[in-house]
């Protein structure tokens, strides 16, 4: 059984026997112990099933649970392996966000109202399932993936297992919540403004938002006009380059297919001694901000660390330009689009009535200027990849707020207080570029996890993942689990 962190670490859990009560392993583990015999896929997801059962009241992480069709999914998963079959994932259960199709279940997207089933499941579960993943359910997710928070009148509060009374985050918060307290090996969530990387930041994890178009947003051609990625939450490395590589793939009608990569050869890979750029330095928003000291420090011991590991690292900031002027138009007029599809307009919350209206009109010509500028943008801030490999950055500007804090304000109050909470991640959503959160610090005395994010040009997921690998191997993150597990 894993020990508090606040009097010490503790090993990942052995992957085989019974014992629900403890959490599940990692993904690369799980499959590996599967396919060695030592587990079976009934057993980890029993395992599973019964986590997320004695969790829900607490931390409340799934919007729907599919415990019956799970189960029916493992039995089917166990006879393949007992015929000798061999695939990536075959009987480990992992979870979607309820952002995601699942055939025959609903997609309410943090929604409150009724929404009729899917009769197909999204392309990229349909690569979970061939690579045969066992799909436990989907998790909880704020209204329309807006903010950096998972709360709602449709499903309650997502609480965070470091500490109940704050948020894990947002807006895959269901799935870092699921992660982070061992209900699933590893979850998929969605990242519009770093919706993977800031719920990752603030509950422990390793969360990777890719390159547009890595993996299929299928049935959508595109999500959120392009700013809005599918990735991995994991506790480690290695767990979310294997998601990813798995998930990874497109289909005919994506607008984005950038070409492929292999990420999970690059996780024992030695990155080499790279020019590592440290920034603090955030994009206009017109709107007060403050780097909590607590956060600065995490990510300046991560760059001493990254320093004495052999890396080049200096401070140096991107040039932004207007980013956040692109920012907007793309944002609301995927959230108007988004809420056109809610059985109930009048069941939304008004905030998200209101960034609707503003989608419609910031839409047509803004938009399409908007757009337009992504080719200039990224030619003015990649001329930091002129000098550097990497950008090093903080993932969010403060630790994790307490539930309740942004969830009762004006749509104009939850802006000004979730761009001061969060004002790194979303300019390489606009860029469409990868970058990966890795935890860098608790703070003394709450044990609140603090996240940094490492930043790359397109198509570096390989390069960013060997070195986060490299420090995985030396700070060790993930042997510290949350006291409530």
């Amino acid at each position: 059984m894993a020990t508090d962190t606040r009097t010490g670490s503790a090993e990942e859990p052995e992957a085989g026997g019974e014992g629900a009560a403890r959490p599940l392993p990692g993904l690369a583990r799980a499959a590996a112990a599967l396919a060695a015999g030592e587990t079976t896929s009934r057993t980890l997801t029993e395992r599973a099933l019964a986590r997320i059962e004695a969790t829900q009241a607490t931390l409340n992480a799934f919007r729907l649970v599919r415990a019956e069709a799970a189960l029916e999914e493992a039995e089917a998963a166990d006879q393949a392996l007992c015929r000798g079959e061999r695939r990536p994932l075959l009987g480990v259960p992992v979870a979607v966000k309820d952002d995601t199709d699942v055939c025959g279940e609903p997609t309410a997207f943090g929604c409150a109202g009724s929404f009729p089933p899917k009769t197909a499941d999204a392309e990229v579960v349909r690569r979970l399932r061939a690579a045969g993943a066992v799909i436990v359910g989907k998790t909880n997710s704020p209204e329309l993936g807006q903010w950096p928070f998972t709360e709602g009148r449709a499903f309650g509060d997502t609480r965070n297992p470091w500490d109940p009374a704050y948020t894990p985050g947002g807006s895959s918060g269901g799935a870092a919540a699921a992660v982070a307290a061992g209900l699933v090996p590893a979850a998929l969530g969605s990242d519009g403004a770093g919706s993977v990387r800031i719920p990752a930041a603030w509950t422990h994890l390793v969360g990777i938002k890719p390159q547009r178009g890595r993996i299929s947003t299928w049935p959508d051609p595109e999500a959120f006009n392009g700013i809005t990625v599918l990735g991995p939450l994991a506790r480690t490395v290695e767990d979310a380059a294997l998601l990813l590589d798995v998930a990874s793939g497109n289909r005919e009608g994506d607008l984005h297919r950038p070409p492929p990569v292999d990420v999970r050869a690059a996780v024992g890979r030695d990155p080499g001694a790279l020019r590592i750029a440290l920034s603090t330095r955030w994009a206009f928003t017109a709107t007060p901000k403050r780097l909590d000291p607590r956060v600065e420090a995490a990510v300046r011991a991560l760059a001493e660390r990254l320093a004495a590991l052999g890396h080049e690292v200096e401070e140096a900031d991107p040039h932004y330009g207007p980013v956040g002027l692109t920012f907007v138009p793309r944002a609301t007029a995927g959230i108007r689009a988004w809420a056109q599809r809610a059985p109930d307009p009048g069941l939304l919350d008004p905030r998200t009535r209101a960034a609707a209206g503003t989608g419609r009109l910031l839409g047509g010509p803004v938009l399409r200027a908007a757009r337009a500028a992504e080719g200039p943008l990224r030619r003015h801030v990649g001329r930091i990849f002129r000098r550097y490999d990497v950008v090093l950055t903080p993932t969010t500007a403060t630790p994790p707020p307490r539930v309740g804090d942004l969830a009762r304000l004006s749509g104009w109050q939850t802006d000004r207080r979730m761009i001061a909470h969060c004002p790194y991640a979303w300019p390489w959503n606009v860029l469409g570029w990868p970058g990966i959160n890795v935890p860098a610090a608790l703070t003394e005395p709450e044990q609140l996890p603090l996240g940094a994010q490492l930043l790359g040009p397109a198509g570096s997921e390989p390069l960013l993942v060997s070195l986060a690998a490299q420090l995985e191997a030396d700070r060790r993150w993930h042997e510290r689990w949350p006291p409530m597990v």
